[in-house]
């Protein structure tokens, strides 16, 4: 009771200042009045007006500055009364103050009646310009400010697509509305009482360390993601680097034979020694081999030594991977159709495994050739109630299975060719693209085989007949709202329609907001997306609508502000893409044939993706069959597997000079996958 007494007066004192700060005007009145009849002292430590009439004063002043455009004033009063911290430290703050230089910058050219003046004007933009290259530069990296860096450069802001909300009579009313919020927050929280800084300090503390421990977690996460990427990324490298190394030995070897050959010619005429060639041809050889070649090859004997290298070249064979159980492909496909919404799923599961988890080659090649020549997506079936139409299912999952199945027969060309022997599959997929509002992992899978589609050139011409280039150019618009995959994927499929002259054609219907998304994805975090963006880019502007129409929003200026900070292969191809801006050519100078329409399937490589298998939706419950044993337990048919030659195509085309992209690709080369 003594300790109460004791700070009784600084208790009522804080009651008081909450009172007063919440406005609980009647409530404080009884309040006072109460004390006053008890005769209770209150603190006056605490007992002054919240109410501060020279931060009043700042307040009204700077409002009158920012709608008057007086710039000199309002900036000089904001870096009076703004402590520094704030300024410097806070993220709100630095963003309005970003917002704040953009509209005194354009302020004479939103409320002059007629021509601004011109020295004004200049003074304004070269004020906002020193801002950008020192303060404003800390921004430089962020997405939503990257296209305001290129204002200053721009001959006229206000028929720039880019800076077209800039000049909406919104914009300014609700950039003045951000700014009143923003000194309302921070001199109420300034003023904050003590009673509520006691209350939120435990709070505090307990926030505080769920939030570093979240962090943490966070933190780890992102590591071993890192830690995986890289790893995966090694994991290429090496194996790339293996095979070259592994043709440049095969060459070697073949020139060692024919050079051994001439040498033996010589050994009757005693030109060298025995031992001397014998010498030559271990070292020829791997350290392994040395000395079991050294101790049981006689190399005196005439055709030994080239006969052991022309031997060495004979690929080494590999132990035989026996083919898969042949399936009744009539009774799957009756229960894919008729079966319920479950057992559908776990046989588009079953059957997507057997592709993707098969041996590259022979196996694999005898699975893909067996649901092709069964026809198990029924592309060629004039009944209403097929397989494919389970793109349509109303369960999820079974949309979902279904588009990974058919991405997986995407992703190998024998299974493009199948796909694309009807438009049917194509106009399904457009559909159910354009249906799935969500970004999930079903619309990820249908983007991922259209992109696959968009290989071979009769799907490219209907694609753009079909107008997909409209949509991924509205999808794209919001970038950061699509995963890694959609992101990559819809950017690649815009590149490889935007190679077709008719798909250039259709980019010049609407060059602004194409160009527009275009430069905004430049600077987009994500760099497995720049080399699509630089070949769309490269493509488009050789139609000489566009390059006039990216002439006028200053497209050269905007460029030269990713030279100053890409990489040297992204350097060298925004320069090829500055090239093609100021070019006056009046004809595409890619020579390709719109006209010829053969099925050249140029990416003729077989790429199966992880992602493909990812983020399963179900998993079997006690007693139930999945996979290989669901298939080979309930579904097994009568051996009729045989092996099929491999068609001898083109190599894939890898790109990995300074030029943008020329010919259609598509991420999954680029992406970890099962090796083809």
């Amino acid at each position: 009771m003594v300790d109460v007494l004791a700070h009784e007066s600084e208790l009522l004192g804080l009651v008081k200042e909450y009172l007063d700060f919440a406005e609980f005007e009647d409530t404080l009145k009884t309040f006072l009045k109460e004390c006053k009849i008890k005769g209770k002292p209150l603190s006056k430590s605490t007992c002054g007006s919240l109410r501060d009439p020279k931060s009043l004063k700042f307040q009204r002043d700077l409002l009158a500055a920012f709608d008057s455009g007086d710039q000199k004033v309002f900036f000089r009063l904001w870096e009076e009364h703004i402590p520094r911290p704030i300024r410097d430290g806070d993220s709100l703050a630095q963003k309005l103050e970003f917002y704040l230089h953009i509209h005194f910058a354009i302020y004479l050219l939103k409320h002059s009646a007629g021509r601004p003046d011109k020295e004004d004007l200049d003074e304004r933009i070269s004020y906002f310009k020193t801002y950008l290259e020192t303060k404003g530069a800390a921004l430089s990296q962020t997405t939503e400010f990257l296209p305001f860096y290129a204002l200053p450069f721009v001959p006229n802001p206000m028929v720039h697509p880019s800076f077209k909300e800039l000049f909406q009579d919104s914009w300014t009313p609700e950039l003045k509305l951000k700014l009143e919020k923003f000194l309302a927050l921070m001199f109420k929280a300034s003023n904050t009482p003590k009673l509520l800084t006691l209350y939120h300090r435990n709070a505090f503390v307990v926030h505080i360390h769920f939030k570093v421990c979240n962090v943490y977690n966070k933190n780890m996460l992102q590591q071993l993601h890192q830690q995986l990427v890289e790893a995966e990324r090694r994991s290429m490298t090496y194996l790339k680097r293996y095979n070259r190394i592994q043709a440049d030995y095969h060459n070697l070897i073949g020139v060692t034979a024919e050079l051994v050959d001439s040498l033996e010619a010589t050994v009757s005429g005693k030109m060298i020694t025995p031992e001397y060639l014998q010498s030559v041809c271990v070292r020829l050889f791997s350290n392994q081999m040395r000395q079991s070649l050294a101790r049981s090859v006689d190399f005196t004997r005439p055709g030994t030594a080239s006969t052991m290298l022309r031997a060495s070249l004979a690929p080494v064979k590999l132990k035989d991977v026996p083919l898969l159980p042949s399936l009744d492909y009539e009774k799957l496909k009756k229960d894919l159709v008729l079966g319920s919404d479950r057992l559908k799923a776990f046989l588009l599961q079953a059957l997507r495994w057997r592709l993707t988890t098969s041996h590259p080659g022979e196996q694999r090649e005898t699975v893909l050739q067996a649901y092709i020549s069964n026809d198990l997506l029924d592309c060629h079936s004039p009944s209403q109630r097929s397989v494919l139409q389970l793109l349509q299912s109303k369960s999820e999952v079974v949309r979902q299975y279904t588009a990974r199945l058919i991405n997986a027969f995407a992703s190998l060309a024998e299974g493009r060719r199948y796909l694309a022997q009807s438009t049917k599959v194509l106009r399904m997929l457009e559909e159910r693209l354009k249906e799935e509002d969500k970004d999930v992992v079903a619309r990820e899978n249908v983007l991922g085989a259209l992109q696959k589609f968009s290989l071979r050139r009769p799907l490219q011409t209907a694609m753009i007949q079909d107008g997909l280039i409209f949509w991924l150019i509205d999808i794209l618009k919001e970038p950061d709202c699509l995963s890694d995959y959609t992101l990559e994927y819809s950017v690649a499929l815009l590149m490889n329609l935007c190679l077709r002259s008719a798909g250039k054609n259709m980019c010049a219907k609407v060059a602004g907001l194409v160009l527009k998304v275009l430069s905004d994805l430049l600077g987009h975090e994500n760099h497995e997306i720049q080399p699509y963006v630089n070949g769309a880019l490269y493509s488009i502007l050789s139609i000489p609508s566009i390059r006039e129409e990216a002439r006028a929003m200053g497209m050269e200026d905007i460029l030269r502000c990713f030279i100053k900070e890409g990489n040297a292969e992204m350097i060298r191809q925004i320069e090829f893409i500055i090239k093609q801006l100021n070019s006056e050519e009046l004809l595409d100078g890619v020579l390709e044939s719109d006209d010829d329409e053969d099925e050249d399937d140029e990416e003729d490589h077989d790429t199966m993706e992880a992602d493909l298998d990812k983020d399963e939706l179900i998993q079997p419950q006690l007693g139930e069959l999945s996979g290989e044993k669901l298939l080979t337990t309930e579904y097994l048919g009568i051996m009729t597997n045989t092996g099929k030659a491999r068609r001898k195509g083109t190599a894939g085309v890898q790109w990995g000079g300074p030029e943008p992209l020329r010919r259609p690709v598509t991420p999954s080369g680029h992406r970890t996958g099962y090796p083809a």
